[in-house]
């Protein structure tokens, strides 16, 4: 079988790091460039340094069409500027890690549409698609969380979100929040209903639920870690914890990288992973759904080259097949 070319534009970063690592031992995809334009010409191993002996490849200064697959790892507004400064053949498929094409208002650039690329939703509709915008990772965990009651139409009320991210989730340049001095030991509420991701939620939840009134309060918070989200969605519901249980085993019985546990969940069970775990508690008409994902791989990477597998029609778990540190 020939393998899948790949091109990688914005490769010094996070995820695109994790997408090199992950391609590198993909069974059927080869890596034909990494751009990179804060290190171009460097060893992408000076940059990755895990990567030390997995690859003499160096960042490229530029990117050639001479691939099946494109991957756009920059930062937010520099996908649609790189969309808008090159003219792609139609058939290079175009999978975007950013959050610049996730709304539908804004998914269309010239004769591109991006797909919202949850396979989880989506799965039909990405299998024919040339374009992908790869869901935000706080967006991941909890539409995961969320999608099996917006199915049965059971979202009538507030849903209440508390979820926690890992120090990775703001991206590899330093910051004061992501400062070690500041990070260890240290707990932290940002952007408190107003986390950009809401809207990508709500959005997805109503292609479920198309009558979706229910309001979203999201509190979103850094952990001192470095990847990983773990999620807390409340919900009323007068369903029991069997009829939901069922529910979301059903919902998700052919999707391979979702779990439902019968036991609480910990981060450790999904970092390094492509997985998601979710765990369903009940109490007097309150449901708690706890989610948890890597930010960085169901977050972002690992998604990207599921879209991949999908869109190709290769084994959806083709080069996803991760163990979790555990200890």
């Amino acid at each position: 079988m020939t393998k899948i070319k790949a091109g990688i534009i914005g490769g010094a970063g996070y995820t695109g790091g994790e997408l090199i690592r992950l391609l590198l031992l993909h069974p059927h995809a080869e890596i034909a460039f990494v751009q990179s334009t804060s290190s171009a010409d460097q060893k992408i191993s000076d940059t990755h340094t895990d990567l030390l002996g997995e690859t003499e490849l160096n960042f490229a200064a530029d990117f050639s069409e001479d691939i099946d697959v494109l991957f756009l790892c920059g930062g937010h507004d520099a996908a649609r500027k790189f969309m808008t400064e090159h003219t792609l053949k139609p058939e290079l498929v175009v999978i975007d890690l950013s959050q610049d094409f996730r709304h539908a208002a804004k998914s269309k650039i010239g004769d591109r549409s991006f797909i919202y690329g949850l396979p989880e939703l989506n799965r039909d509709i990405i299998k024919t698609a040339n374009s992908i915008a790869n869901p935000g990772c706080f967006a991941t965990s909890i539409e995961l969380a969320l999608l099996p009651l917006a199915s049965a139409n059971k979202l009538q009320d507030e849903i209440h979100i508390n979820a926690t991210t890992g120090s990775t989730g703001a991206g590899q340049a330093p910051g004061a929040t992501t400062h070690f001095s500041w990070r260890d030991s240290n707990l932290s509420v940002y952007k408190p209903f107003a986390h950009q991701h809401v809207e990508e939620i709500k959005e997805s939840l109503s292609v479920l639920q198309a009558d979706l009134l229910s309001d979203l309060v999201f509190i979103p918070q850094r952990g001192n870690f470095a990847r990983g989200i773990l999620a807390s969605v409340v919900v009323k519901s007068h369903l029991e914890a069997s009829e939901l249980n069922d529910l979301y085993k059903n919902y998700y019985a052919a999707h391979p990288f979702v779990r439902i546990s019968e036991k609480e969940i910990d981060l450790k069970q999904v970092v390094n992973t492509n997985r998601c775990f979710l765990h369903i508690d009940v109490n007097n008409g309150q449901v708690l759904i706890t989610s948890a994902i890597d930010n960085l791989l169901k977050g972002a990477s690992g998604q990207a080259v599921q879209n991949m597998n999908i869109i190709f029609s290769l084994d959806e778990t083709a080069g996803l097949q991760l163990k979790p540190s555990a200890f």
